[in-house]
């Protein structure tokens, strides 16, 4: 079944919204509605549930409670004492708390982390849109590439919840939400001010304190963060890394606003990826390193706030940010196989203010006497980009290849109708409309240029049940992710400007299907099963690392997702998920069907254990299971199995000493491996092709003293 996203004319969108609200058509019903006040604390430890929602900051558990949106057997939301019982290496494996959702890194630990979900190498973002208190972590446009989500700026003890949806089922989720959306949010204030400090193995140095206090009508959060870290890696990698959040806010979820401001500084250097052979012939080891100067830095600076509002007739809210962000990245992938002589690294720069808002109204009425809601909404982002990649040897500039300034805009309409049929059906039917604008001034003149895109995509959903606690949902939506605005419109190579280079489409539609199931018919545990399909057409995608554009094929996926959380006793929880994914390319090529990096299984178990005052506890299992390296099938990558502990103790006077143990069983394992073409010094001019990997760290062990207050 082809995807029914539908092309549109980008004047006439922007007309269309310029037009209005539809708010006439949207009449409001008599009577009153009942609005669930949840003042936003430190949550309860559980859930990956439906039952509530982080969109919007400090989440609300549905309009009305009973009408609340059509979600899908694969959705939930995650509780931050739920995320922070866990074990982590890096920021960015919060979202590992999502079932199916693999982060690694495959460079240095201020890099933004590379994340794998339903068959999908997801690079740092691409089709898995995050989002911070409302604000976008995905860069499009990005020097290093398109979509890139850096979340090393997350604190994670400040998160209230992280919502998740898999698929392009849902009206509020647009650019890079093929494959899923995650929506993390910080809360407004602590039920216990806290300061903690954590010493642990290769230079792990971490401090943070975070308070909040009573201020007018509302409340001050304000919190600080600083870490180092060297790493196992013959070349250290010298992270320093400085993070601020501070925040105020009055009254509640659905009648209160907030003002947040947050700060980030990071730099560091990185051992990449290497190609095994030179590890088998002895010319490095295995956390070794052949471009010692690799490297990055970066920053983050941003204001947001959101502010909402009930009424008889429903609830307003709206959100505004503008951020601040700057990044500079030296790699050398290739060694020496472009330039034998100075070697292939090459530097990255990005620098853009970004801002953007949202604005929505629920409107509750009623259907010849059913339960209604009508949903709109409004969001615009735009970007101002310094983007440019230059030729670098020990980090020292040899010749520039891009030098671009680049304006990009969207805008996004929205709309749902949600209505409760009876007592065992509720549909959603809704659709999105984007429409995207790029001016690109490139320092090579043939590849500037302006473009223009839209896209509608209908968004389905239905929920049957429950009977004998099991909920049945079915999905269907369509979606999208853009591609790099300087590939749309260039001509020539960059390089070589008198090859002439194929243009990337602004906007590559998606398709996706779901069915699915949830029970709860066993005390304390809640088991999903959801099977999906993602459909993505023909793709041309720049390449941030060469700066061309590169044409690939249209894939399809299918796979099943088996996901279980289980609260066996207060004290004591189990988890465990399981995701098979069937991803190839949906064409017909000799070179092969398989789609290079897709992996076909992702397994994660887990035991959490503690309640209050004494001992608590946490183990994880996460299984990267083995993936095809290129088309044909012919290299494989090895699979990685880890194990992650936490065992800690909570005394009365609010102080708690916990020690975490990563990679417990010191698996010798790759974070991620990739199959291509290097040179080292003395070998053939046109490279070997080889394994490249990124060793996970050996067992390494944390401790950290905290204290609430």
């Amino acid at each position: 079944m082809k995807a029914l996203s539908v092309r549109v004319s980008y004047p006439w969108f922007l007309a269309a919204l310029a037009a209005g609200l539809p708010g006439h058509a949207l009449a409001q019903a008599a009577g009153e509605i009942r609005l669930d006040e949840i003042e936003v604390t430190a949550p309860p430890p559980a859930s990956t549930g439906a039952a509530a929602s982080a969109g919007y900051p400090g989440g609300i558990s549905g309009i009305g409670g009973a009408l609340r949106p059509v979600e899908a057997a694969s959705a939930g939301v995650i509780s931050g004492a739920a995320i922070n019982s866990r074990p982590v290496t890096r920021p960015g494996e919060v979202l590992e708390s999502v079932p199916g959702l693999i982060v690694t890194q495959h460079s240095g630990e201020g890099k933004a982390n590379q994340f794998f979900l339903r068959g999908f190498n997801l690079d740092h973002g691409t089709d898995i849109a995050i989002h911070v208190d409302g604000m976008p972590v995905n860069m499009r446009t990005h020097a290093h590439g398109q979509g890139y989500a850096d979340l090393n700026f997350l604190i994670p003890e400040l998160v209230g919840a992280v919502e998740f949806h898999k698929g392009p089922y849902f009206v509020r989720d647009g650019d890079f939400a093929s494959a899923g959306s995650v929506r993390i949010d910080y809360l407004d204030k602590l039920d216990r001010n806290i300061a903690l400090t954590t010493l642990g193995s290769f230079g792990f140095k971490r401090g943070l304190s975070a308070a909040s206090v009573p201020l007018g009508a509302g409340n001050l959060l304000v919190a600080g963060e600083a870490q180092t870290y060297d790493g196992p890696w013959v070349v250290p990698d010298g992270l320093r890394k400085l993070n601020g959040v501070a925040r105020y806010s009055q009254g509640t979820a659905t009648d209160g606003f907030a003002v947040t401001g947050m700060a980030y500084w990071a730099k560091w250097n990185a051992t990449n990826q290497i190609p095994e052979r030179a590890v088998a012939e002895g010319v490095i080891g295995r956390y070794g390193t052949l471009d010692p100067t690799d490297g990055g830095d970066t920053g983050r600076f941003s204001l947001s706030g959101y502010w909402s509002q009930s009424d008889a007739g429903g609830i307003t809210r709206a959100s505004a940010y503008v951020i601040r962000y700057q990044m500079n990245l030296w790699n050398n992938f290739t060694y020496f196989l472009n330039d034998p002589v100075n070697g292939d690294q090459f530097r990255q720069r990005d620098s853009r203010v970004l801002g953007g808002g949202e604005i929505s109204r629920v409107f509750q009425g009623d259907l010849f006497g059913l339960p209604m809601e009508n949903e709109i909404g409004v969001q615009t982002r735009t970007d101002d980009i310094r983007v440019g990649l230059f030729n670098t040897t020990a980090r020292q500039y040899r010749s520039t290849v891009l030098d671009d300034r680049v304006l990009e805009a969207s805008a996004a309409f929205y709309y749902e109708n949600r209505v409760r049929w009876t007592d065992w059906l509720r549909t959603s039917v809704g659709f999105r409309a984007d429409g995207y604008y790029a001016d690109v001034r490139s320092d090579t003149p043939a590849n500037s240029g302006k473009a223009r895109d839209g896209i509608v995509n209908p968004k389905l959903g239905a929920v049957f049940g429950p009977w004998l606690d099991t909920e049945f949902y079915v999905n269907y939506g369509g979606g999208f992710h853009s591609n790099d605005a300087r590939g749309v419109t260039a001509t020539v190579d960059p390089v070589s400007p008198l090859f002439n280079i194929s243009r990337s489409p602004f906007l590559v539609p998606s398709t996706g299907y779901e069915v699915g199931i949830r029970n709860r018919s066993i005390a304390g545990l809640e088991t999903s099963l959801a099977l999906f399909r993602l459909d993505f057409a023909s793709e041309n995608l720049f390449q941030g690392d060469t700066g061309t554009t590169e044409p690939s094929r249209p894939t399809r996926r299918f796979g099943i997702e088996w996901s279980n959380h289980y609260a066996v006793l207060p004290w004591l929880a189990l988890e465990g998920d399981l995701t098979i994914t069937n991803a190839r390319f949906s064409d017909r090529d000799p070179v092969g069907q398989r789609v290079p990096e897709a992996p076909t299984t992702i397994a994660s178990a887990g035991v959490t254990f503690g309640e209050g005052l004494g001992w608590f506890g946490s183990l994880r299992l996460r299984y990267f299971g083995p993936r095809p390296l290129i088309e044909d099938n012919s290299v494989r990558s090895k699979p990685t199995a880890l194990l992650n502990g936490r065992v800690g103790y909570n005394f009365n006077n609010g102080v708690s000493l916990s020690l975490d143990v990563l990679n417990l069983t010191n698996a010798k394992a790759d974070q991620i491996t990739y199959y291509y073409v290097s040179r080292l010094p003395g070998e053939d001019a046109a490279g070997v092709a080889d394994r490249h990997f990124h060793p996970v760290e050996p067992t390494a062990v944390r401790l950290t003293l905290a204290g609430r207050f």
